[in-house]
């Protein structure tokens, strides 16, 4: 059987595939597998519950059979759409309209919508996507339809304390790189995007790196993408200071996922009329219309501010305990080696850096597999960047803390354990 290219490129092996890969046979195993490479949120009783009483509600008034029985408009569902558009105007001074918002089945989804939309082919020729701060989300690396439209620049390494306490670094943006590259200035650059915080490091972009991107893409004319899944006012996994901005070239992404229900594939976009328009469009022909049972489920929650309130009292919580048991463990484990952990600002992830680790962290996470411990290497988080040339980009792993603490505690023993024989060894 011969596929197209486009089937081609498709069908090959890639990061987010055997991310997805992982955890659908992890929970399907008869094994016991420490689960610390999946993006899938924690169960969290309180948000759960809110959930389930949701849940009834919809179901005793109809209005659940009604979302799955009809569908809704190519922008999305109506009712959600308006309760959105009310929900943003009380947190925020955008004064947005319905026109501004457009839902999409989950944020994977609108990625290849934006991504698609700004960069490939163009009458003038090949446009990329600009990533300011790599490693970057797993998932934007195979979006495109041809090829692959990605520029990045390394990042500054700065090392920094958490907590007191030092063996931490944080990644900063390298602005003198970013912008003198030639791809600006020649209008091969479609779009600036980054995720907030990030998704694999939990880097949290400050204020004045967020100004001074908007102002470099309003100067080249091209619009800021940024990937909110993680962020302010919703689901709120952010430990630092950080002001939401929204304008008429800034493109924001939010998710249902990392709330608590990464089934129903509910993204959300706020944009100005013109990318609304032909987000909706592409939904028509790709989808015919967005799922509207996450809607459905959501809108209650979004129209009275619990949704608000739960991200607020019960998921950022649990995501900063969660980071502060798993550093502990990190830092019992590798207290002799050189090991360092970025500091945690937000996200459901650690990033750990093995400084001159004696093999790559793909043949680590090769090797952590066979031990039952799943993980995510480096190298497929530096989109847009010639790894080859960059050992850094060989030397880290993401790890989940979204899981139990036993699980937490198995899983960082075992890495524990291998990468010590991998020092000692060397």
């Amino acid at each position: 059987m011969q596929f197209s290219v486009f089937g081609q490129k498709f069908t090959k092996n890639s990061g987010i595939l055997q991310l997805m890969d992982d955890l659908g046979n992890a929970l399907a195993s008869d094994k016991p597998v420490n689960m610390l490479g999946g993006g899938n949120p924690a169960s969290i009783a309180k948000v759960n519950e809110a959930f389930a009483r949701t849940l009834q509600d919809i179901a005793k008034d109809g209005s659940a059979l009604e979302s799955v029985s009809n569908y809704s408009t190519p922008q999305g569902d109506a009712k959600f759409l308006d309760t959105l558009v009310a929900f943003f105007n009380r947190h925020y001074d955008w004064q947005l309209t319905k026109e501004n918002i457009v839902l999409t089945n989950g944020s994977q989804n609108a990625f290849f919508y934006l991504f698609n939309l700004f960069s490939g082919k163009f009458a003038d020729g090949d446009k990329s996507i600009l990533l300011p701060l790599a490693p970057e989300y797993v998932g934007y690396a195979d979006a495109h339809i041809d090829g692959s439209h990605f520029v990045a620049v390394p990042p500054k390494i700065v090392e920094t304390t958490h907590a007191g306490k030092a063996g931490f670094f944080k990644y900063q943006v390298d602005f003198a790189a970013l912008e003198a590259l030639p791809e600006l200035e020649n209008g091969k650059i479609g779009a600036i995007c980054c995720s907030r915080p990030t998704n694999p490091t939990g880097n949290v972009l400050t204020d004045d790196e967020m100004a001074r991107l908007d102002a470099l893409a309003k100067k080249h004319g091209i619009p800021l993408i940024i990937d909110n899944a993680y962020g302010t006012p919703f689901p709120n996994i952010i430990h630092t200071n950080a002001t939401l901005s929204w304008n008429e070239n800034t493109v924001l992404c939010f998710s249902l996922s990392k709330i608590g229900l990464p089934g129903v594939r509910t993204g959300i976009i706020v944009a100005n009329p013109q990318i609304v328009r032909a987000v909706s469009a592409m939904n028509a022909i790709v989808n015919l219309s967005p799922v509207r049972f996450g809607a459905t489920i959501a809108a209650p929650l979004f129209a009275n501010d619990e949704i608000k309130t739960l991200a607020d009292t019960a998921i950022r919580p649990f995501y900063q305990a969660q980071a502060d048991k798993a550093i502990a463990l990190l830092q019992s484990e590798f207290a002799d080696l050189p090991v360092k952990i970025h500091k945690p600002e937000g996200a459901i992830f650690l990033w750990v850096w093995f400084k001159d680790l004696p093999i790559s962290t793909t043949e680590l996470y090769e090797k952590l597999k066979a031990a039952g411990t799943l993980i995510i290497p480096s190298e497929h988080f530096f989109v847009g960047i010639d790894t080859k040339a960059y050992p850094h980009a060989h030397e880290c792993i993401r790890l989940s803390i979204a899981q139990p603490d036993d699980t937490l505690q198995k899983g960082i023993a075992t890495i524990g354990q291998i990468v010590r024989k991998l020092y000692t060894d060397s």
